[in-house]
């Protein structure tokens, strides 16, 4: 039987150019900064474990309690997107943000570490249902699949620009400095929204008065969500082992220097992001057949990581496959966004993005838990290989959304 219902209809083809182009702008500038949000602490895990002498195990925990956070208050969060727009709920997790980045820059151990994973894991809980929500409702039906473009392109540089700053600041100002200006980053994104904000407000879900008291919950009835959910849960699990492993891997695995450690992270994500450029284009010619775009992409990126694991190619070409893995990757992002857009019921947008986004942060959650024991453990090979096995097992759950949403028509 085919499930598939379509959101609530963004506006007419009519719209002129730049007034998407500006809607597009503003969610992709906040996109990235949620991203860069998440590698407040990774990417100093290097410098945490010398300043308080602190095991991976440890580390990794952090990035658990960060994404076990997010994605609980996600999946919260997009109920209250639903009932109170998302402009709000935008303005208050930069906040958040600009918050844990000064909690961070005054940390003096552990404690303090893991209430900045708190404050930042609740600050990025809103963005998918945010952002979707005021792409779906205010970016014409015909520039959407750019739109998802330009979103997963942003959060990629976010996540460029991430270890690129902090390895640039830390060496010019120290660590301490770096996250202050990190949080005056944040106080000026903020500023911008707040003064286009008109441009950011959507409607609210009016309830009907006939409702049946459990019709919100009724999305989760929808296998075709869990398919969803379960495809993000794995993917997500390989990324992981990218953003808060790889410069340690790498470190360990060839003796190569933090700072070309961290320009392998910033070139994965800069790939990643002229991926999600191209598959923009992608998306608009194949958007009937996003599951099997989804589906090529990931186990192009599978089988990357996999040659990275074997060790055969040295430091260079591994740090130079690693980096191309995330262009493959990159490709398949607006294509996943459209798989997500069309398993989406009629006026639940915040709500289905919310739960199914939250798979992302359970992957982010769970990864490091078990992939930190690893690192713990010298198996680094080991790490990539198993970095590899689960994102190919999402092949798997973006063929079964496929054939839940009657992606071929």
């Amino acid at each position: 039987m085919n499930t598939t219902t379509f959101s609530a209809q963004a506006p007419a083809a009519t719209v002129p150019f730049r007034r998407d182009a500006t809607v597009i702008g503003l969610v992709g500038l906040a996109h990235a900064s949620s991203h860069f949000g998440h590698l407040l602490l990774p990417v100093m895990f290097p410098v945490f474990a010398r300043e308080f002498g602190l095991s991976y195990a440890e580390l990794g925990f952090l990035m658990t309690v960060f994404f076990a956070v997010s994605g609980t208050g996600q999946a919260t969060a997009g109920f209250v997107v639903d009932r109170i727009g998302a402009r709000p709920a935008l303005f208050a997790s930069l906040g958040l943000f600009l918050l844990a980045c000064l909690v961070a820059a005054a940390a003096t151990g552990y404690p303090a570490l893991l209430a900045v994973a708190v404050l930042a894991g609740l600050a990025n809980s809103t963005f998918h249902p945010v952002d979707f929500s005021i792409l779906n409702q205010r970016v014409s039906a015909p520039r959407l699949g750019h739109a998802f473009s330009a979103h997963g392109l942003t959060g990629n540089l976010g996540w460029a620009l991430a270890p690129a700053y902090f390895a640039a600041a830390t060496a010019l100002w120290g660590w301490r400095a770096a996250y202050v200006g990190a949080a005056l980053m944040y106080a000026a994104v903020l500023a911008l929204l707040a003064l286009q904000r008109a441009h950011l407000r959507t409607e609210a879900v009016r309830r009907s008065a006939d409702a049946s008291k459990g019709s919100d919950l009724a999305f989760m009835r929808l296998p075709v969500v869990w398919w969803c959910f379960g495809f993000f849960f794995l993917s997500t699990m390989t990324l992981a082992v990218i953003q808060s492993f790889s410069v340690s891997l790498l470190k360990a695995m060839y003796g190569v220097s933090f700072e070309a450690a961290t320009l392998t992270l910033t070139a994965y994500m800069l790939s990643g992001a002229v991926g999600m450029f191209v598959g923009g284009f992608v998306t608009a010619r194949h958007g009937m057949h996003s599951d099997r775009v989804v589906a090529v992409c990931m186990t192009a990126g599978a089988l990357g990581l996999a040659l990275c694991a074997t060790g055969w190619l040295g430091a260079s070409g591994t740090m130079a496959v690693l980096a191309a893995t995330g262009f493959a990757v990159g490709i398949g992002g607006p294509s996943r966004d459209m798989m997500i857009k069309r398993a989406t019921p009629k006026g639940a947008t915040g709500r289905v993005y919310g739960l199914v986004y939250s798979g992302l942060d359970a992957g982010f959650a769970v990864s490091p838990l078990i992939f930190g024991s690893f690192m713990d453990r010298g198996w680094y090979g080991a790490t990539l290989a198993g970095a590899a096995a689960v994102l190919l097992l999402s092949v798997g759950a973006a063929l079964g959304v496929g054939r839940r949403t009657g992606a071929h028509g």
